[in-house]
């Protein structure tokens, strides 16, 4: 590690704190239960922050990495200490009220690795993320305590049969609905899908975030493109464990690499990947906890310009086990550093910069095209495309990969919250040429901001993909495709205007103009929100505290109670 910082802090700020001293013997006392010897508090503390638990594929394994983890911080000289927060599938819970709970998890996580490590006084810490809110928890956990730290993505799961992973299930419900198989095969499709530990297998919400974290600079190289049950997963949590220690030594934090320049170098990373909209929402929320001014016009500003180079699933044909084997996300870091597009002065968690981190990355092996070069584009321009418009003043996000096309125009078909939308999918009671319109479902309406993976499955799986489009103030799992905007805002339990859309009502999606709009006037619009009701939220619990804290999907869906820091990082 070759970190230059001269303001290097004291090994032990808060760890003395907590250990040294005769006032100190109780605490050492308990420390001395778990495992601590005389010489350990000598030593400086690295927590091991573990979503280890067993409600999910993604999370499975997590525990035997945390362990690796904590022999190479013990090997470097610290003591670990691991501890555990929650986790939750996305997957298991998408299309039932459960769902709801999934953006709620990422400020839990947050907030619980934020507890643990200011109460016990850790020095440092790593933390191992697998599923989709893990990760943004994580990161936003390691920005707002600004200690020394490294995030550790949990790894991609190996395909099923025939190359299946959870979304051909989810689309396989749609091809029942419309006939297309029979029970006994969709049976099939489940049975193989899921072959083991690790996140959902192309470049979805998970692989996604932990492509954009390692671009952030807050993992080690490669840590994004790797299996979950894998020798170099196990190495590369060895390598966390001790370079955090390095990193407590050298007093490197991670507001030292969450700049303004770290973020772009994210959003380009995602963008060339073909990643999920939910990057969006958690780039925004980690940007929040640094300190660091980011707004959905700087997806845009950066969009232009980046192209989309991976042909990954969704949208595309492959998955990210196969992107692992022809060496991952370096080469296409490498690739988009050379061609102008990364900043390269930007420091991460190995003390170096991304250009002296990359200067030893190879190139793809020739033959290959799950990569495509600068000059071939699978498109020009962002994927990820923000739109504005009398439906959306805040702001929403659109995926458009250019198969679905550019602009549609039908009218609205409403519904009022998810399932009744699915039901009538599944149902055929959608027609084409029509918008689907998927309200109430918002970050305070739903609460919690469900994602439309079952919906979106459907309507792939009953051949509607190109024959309608789908709005909501919700938002989309990483495995969505077709034409679909989500993270509307204003939302419509706040009286944002899809909260007063109506059956027929006239709507206009184009990605060219970036507008999202509705053929009403500014009158009509007036006298519908007067007659509005909000809908009641939750009597109590984490839901109701949620809906009550929540802001705007188009600053990330924080919970803040203080407006953060300016800051022109």
């Amino acid at each position: 590690m070759a970190v230059n910082k001269k303001d290097t802090l004291d090994p032990r700020e808060y760890s003395r704190q907590v250990v040294e001293g005769t006032t100190r013997a109780p605490a050492r006392a308990m420390l001395r239960a778990v495992g601590f010897q005389d010489g350990d508090f000598a030593k400086p503390q690295v927590g091991i922050a573990s979503t280890w638990a067993n409600v999910t594929p993604c999370n499975m394994h997590i525990g035997e990495l945390a362990r690796e983890a904590a022999q190479g911080a013990d090997a470097a000289g610290g003591k670990s200490v691991l501890f555990n927060t929650i986790t939750v599938s996305d997957g298991i819970s998408m299309g039932s009220p459960g769902m709801r709970y999934s953006l709620v998890s990422r400020e839990v996580i947050a907030d619980s690795i934020e507890t643990v490590v200011g109460a016990e006084g850790f020095d440092g810490f790593v933390a191992i993320g697998g599923c989709d809110k893990n990760m943004p928890g994580c990161a936003m956990a390691m920005a707002r305590l600004n200690r020394p730290a490294v995030f550790v993505y949990g790894g991609t799961i190996r395909p099923g049969a025939k190359r299946r992973d959870i979304v051909t299930v989810f689309e396989a419900v749609g091809a029942r609905a419309a006939g297309k198989i029979s029970d006994g095969e969709l049976l099939e499709v489940e049975r193989t899908a899921i072959p083991g530990p690790g996140s959902c297998g192309g470049m979805y919400t998970a692989n996604t975030m932990a492509s954009a974290i390692e671009a952030l600079g807050l993992s080690l190289p490669g840590s994004s493109a790797q299996e979950a049950v894998s020798a170099e997963k196990a190495a590369d949590c060895r390598r966390a464990g001790e370079a955090v220690v390095q990193l407590i030594r050298a007093g490197l934090r991670p507001r030292d690499i969450l700049t303004r320049k770290s973020f772009e170098n994210a959003i380009t990373v995602a963008i060339a990947l073909g990643g999920s909209t939910n990057v969006v929402l958690h780039l925004l929320a980690i940007a929040h906890e640094a300190r660091v001014r980011l707004a959905l016009e700087d997806f845009t500003r950066i969009g232009r310009r980046v192209p989309v180079l991976a042909d990954l699933k969704p949208s595309g044909r492959y998955l990210m086990s196969e992107l692992v084997a022809i060496g991952g996300i370096q080469p296409l870091m490498k690739r988009l550093l050379e061609g102008g597009l990364l900043h390269g002065d930007c420091l991460t968690v190995t003390g170096r910069t991304v250009a002296e981190n990359l200067a030893a990355a190879t190139d793809y092996p020739p033959g290959q095209d799950i990569v495509r070069p600068l000059a071939d584009p699978l498109r020009k321009d962002s994927h990820l495309v923000i739109l504005h418009g009398n439906l959306a003043s805040e702001g929403a996000v659109a995926k458009i990969t250019g198969k679905e096309g550019e602009r549609f125009t039908g009218p609205a078909r409403v519904f009022d919250g998810e399932e009744r939308a699915t039901q009538a999918i599944l149902a055929g009671r959608v027609r084409p040429g029509e918008v689907i319109v998927i309200r109430n479902e918002g970050p305070k309406g739903g609460p919690g901001m469900r994602e439309m993976l079952s919906p979106t499955g459907a309507i792939v799986g009953r051949g509607l993909g190109d024959k309608v489009a789908l709005i909501t103030d919700g938002r989309f799992s990483g495995g969505s495709h077709g034409f679909v905007v989500g993270h509307i805002a204003p939302e419509a339990a706040v009286g944002g205007p899809i909260g007063l859309l109506r059956n027929g009502d006239r709507i206009t999606i184009d990605a060219r103009k970036r507008q999202l709009q509705v053929e009403l006037s500014a009158a009509e619009l007036r006298r519908r929100r007067a007659a509005w009701k909000p809908r009641k939220f939750p009597p109590a619990g984490v839901l109701a505290k949620y809906a009550h804290l929540v802001g705007s999907a188009a600053r990330g869906a924080v919970t803040a109670v203080t407006p953060p820091r300016s800051s022109s990082r």
